[in-house]
């Protein structure tokens, strides 16, 4: 696992298009941006906040669940022409068949938002993370302005 950087999330701030995620691993922090929908979704099991109906990402762990699957992790693999590739680990074991292990392709947004309900980690390709740049001055400008960014935040 050396080759694998340990990211938590360190802030989602609302932008003009959407929602910046910050991932961070104590020493670093990168940025990328997803839809509003998702960082609300995010947010709202960061900040312990129920939600009066389950969202999607609610509907598909609860379905994980269900099947006795679980969120083992997820890994940010690749970043290429300013997008981001995500793979979601998933170990299912029940009554009726033998331990599975399945790996997904999917959007970092929708690993990220299921790994905060898993209580998984979430990792980044250490030669990715290298060639990333560092955003922790951004993101600490961002909150020392006066602007209404209040409640959003990790």
């Amino acid at each position: 696992m050396s080759d694998l950087i340990r990211v938590e999330p360190v802030a989602l701030l609302p932008t003009p298009a959407g929602c910046a995620v910050f991932l961070g691993d104590g020493s670093k922090v990168i940025v990328f941006y997803i839809d509003p929908a998702i960082g609300a979704s995010i947010n709202a099991v960061l900040s312990k906040t129920p939600s009066p109906r389950p969202l999607s990402h609610d509907l598909f762990a609860q379905t994980l669940d269900a099947f006795g699957a679980e969120v083992l992790h997820a890994t940010i693999l690749k970043y290429e022409a300013e997008v981001f590739y995500a793979r979601l680990v998933v170990v299912a074991e029940n009554e009726i068949m033998e331990k599975k292990i399945v790996e997904l392709d999917a959007r970092p947004s929708d690993c990220l938002a299921l790994v905060v309900r898993h209580g998984a980690p979430f990792f980044v390709i250490r030669e990715v993370w290298e060639g990333l740049e560092d955003m922790t001055e951004a993101l600490e400008a961002l909150r020392n302005q006066d602007d209404p960014l209040e409640g959003f935040g990790v």
